[in-house]
């Protein structure tokens, strides 16, 4: 079970990594310039088209993991397409195309789909191209789709909670918020679809931005010395590059946590905003400080601001906390955060 939960972590993480950087490097950046250069429109909507071949990418990325065959992996991958949310049936049975579906049940549909093709093996024998991903799609897919009402009800309840701190001093309310999305964003729950889900914004928006920005950059900061340099710094883009590790072993980001506690406190003093969609993407794209900007004012003290709690604090508190649990508690090691993407 450990190994088959470690495969399938590694192959949405690099799912996640490949569909969903594109956008998150050039999203927010594209838009100051799409004014001035409309052709640019339409490298935005490519990134964001590929944003929405996620579920697909995530059950090929798990084939793969698993050693299947060709066959075995696209069909897991249309298998996970199906009950990933993804896809919308109108009234006048137009489809539409929008998102990047519910994560978590891109996971259960994929791990599902894993199992069933596995279990199939070379029992269709001449059959197999005709038949297995038909019954991929049919058996496991369709259980997905069954099953996705009731696991967005679920990450519907996560926000209600979220909503809640929202309530509290905001001080406190913006520390807590910051500690929740910094773990949210290196666990299967999509920051982004939490966010949305029950329309964060304010300086509940921004202190999830920071607490996103947290995990980024500390991932980035711990990853660097056991992976290369373009594999740490992917990290800022999406932490959940991480995800298998730290369902492995947790304690991997208490710096990362703590550091979101610091800056979300600070988020309530300093009254940093954001949107419901900036909420779940951090410093990737610098999405987080320029949607504050936008919001606040491009003046002086906000650009100061931005750069102080959006860039500067993140490394600063992270790499003193790193090496605190480091070299004097040895909680944690730079192996820790070995990304395996072979």
């Amino acid at each position: 079970m450990k190994d088959f939960f470690n495969k399938l972590l590694t192959g949405m993480s690099l799912g996640i990594v490949v569909c969903l950087i594109p956008n998150a490097l050039v999203g927010e950046i594209l838009k100051l310039f799409i004014p001035y250069a409309p052709f640019l429109e339409t490298v935005l909507n490519a990134s964001v088209i590929v944003m929405s071949l996620l579920p697909v990418v995530i059950g090929v990325m798990a084939g793969i993991q698993f050693k299947l065959s060709p066959i075995q992996t696209c069909s897991v991958g249309l298998a996970a397409f199906i009950g990933s949310g993804v896809t919308n049936i109108m009234e006048d049975g137009t489809l539409t195309i929008a998102g990047i579906g519910t994560v978590i049940n891109i996971a259960f549909t994929t791990a599902l789909a894993v199992l069933f093709v596995q279990f199939l093996g070379a029992k269709l024998k001449d059959w197999t191209l005709l038949v297995m991903p038909a019954l991929t799609i049919f058996i496991p897919g369709l259980i997905g789709l069954a099953v996705l009402p009731y696991v967005k009800n679920g990450s519907l309840f996560i926000g209600e909670v979220i909503m809640y701190l929202t309530d509290l001093q905001p001080v406190i309310m913006g520390a807590l918020i910051a500690m929740i999305f910094s773990v949210l964003i290196i666990s299967p729950i999509s920051t982004i679809g939490v966010a949305t889900v029950i329309m964060l914004s304010g300086i509940g928006a921004g202190a999830a931005n920071l607490g996103v920005c947290a995990s980024g950059v500390g991932m980035c900061i711990a990853s660097y010395r056991a992976n290369n340099f373009g594999t740490a710094l992917a990290h800022i883009a999406s932490a959940k590059i991480q995800m298998r590790n730290f369902f492995m072993k947790p304690k991997i980001a208490l710096p990362m946590i703590i550091t979101a506690g610091i800056l979300g406190a600070l988020a309530g003093l300093f009254e940093i905003v954001g949107t419901p969609y900036s909420a779940g993407f951090g410093l990737a794209g610098f999405v987080g400080p320029l949607k504050f900007l936008n919001l606040a004012g491009w003046d002086v003290a906000n650009i100061v601001l931005s750069t102080t709690l959006f860039i500067a604090l993140p490394f600063l508190l992270n790499t003193m906390l790193l090496k605190l649990f480091e070299t004097k508690l040895h909680w944690i090691s730079s192996d820790d955060y070995k990304v395996n993407y072979e």
